[in-house]
C-alpha cells in the first residue's frame, strides 16, 4: 500500500514537473496565464451579469444559484486548504516553477478548478447551449493550474470530484433544474 501511494505520489509530481516545463514557452505561458487570471472570477462575473442581462428573471435565477454555489465551493476549498496545508509544487519540487504568482500558500483542493467546473456545471443546467464556451474555458482553467506549477495533478482532479458533487447536490436542491 505505501509503495503504490509512493509511486502515485512519485507520478504526480513527474506530470506536474512536465507540464511545467511546457509552460514556459511564450504563448503557452500567456494563453493559460490568462485563463488563470479570467478564472479568477472576471469571467464568471461577467458570465452571470450577462446572462441577467440576456435573459432577465430566467438569468438572474441561474446566476443567484451559481453565486450561492460559488460561495460553498469557496468555504470548503478555503476549509479544505487550512486542513490538508498541502504544499505547493512550486515550492515542494525543485524543477517546478510558479509561472504566475499564487493567491495563497496552500495547494490541495485547486479553487479555481472548483469554481471553474461548479460554475460551468450549473449554468450549463439552465444553458446547455453554452457548452461549447463554457467546457473548453473550464478544462483550460483546470489545466492551467498545473501548467502555471501551482497545483498537482490531483488537487485538480480532487477539486473536479468536489465541483461535480456540489453542482449535483446544488442542482437537485432547486426543483425543476437538473445536470442531465
Amino acid at each position: 500500500m505505501i509503495a503504490r501511494v509512493q509511486r502515485w505520489v512519485a507520478r504526480d509530481s513527474a506530470w506536474t514537473a512536465a507540464a511545467n516545463r511546457w509552460g514556459h514557452g511564450r504563448w503557452v505561458r500567456a494563453y493559460f496565464a490568462t485563463i488563470s487570471r479570467l478564472g479568477d472570477g472576471l469571467f464568471w462575473y461577467a458570465l452571470m451579469a450577462l446572462i441577467v442581462i440576456a435573459d432577465g428573471y430566467r438569468g438572474l435565477t441561474a446566476s443567484a444559484h451559481m453565486a450561492a454555489t460559488g460561495v460553498v465551493a469557496l468555504a470548503l476549498y478555503k476549509t479544505l486548504k487550512r486542513w490538508t496545508k498541502r504544499p505547493r509544487p512550486c515550492a515542494r519540487e525543485p524543477q517546478v516553477h510558479a509561472l504566475v504568482a499564487p493567491l495563497d500558500e496552500f495547494s490541495f483542493p485547486s479553487g479555481h478548478t472548483l469554481h471553474a467546473l461548479s460554475f460551468t456545471l450549473v449554468a450549463l443546467a439552465y444553458y446547455p447551449t453554452l457548452i461549447w464556451l463554457l467546457a473548453p474555458f473550464c478544462v483550460s482553467v483546470a489545466l492551467s493550474r498545473v501548467v502555471l506549477g501551482l497545483h498537482y495533478p490531483s488537487d485538480v482532479l480532487a477539486a473536479s470530484v468536489i465541483a461535480t458533487a456540489l453542482a449535483a447536490l446544488s442542482l437537485w436542491l432547486v426543483p425543476g433544474v437538473s445536470m442531465f
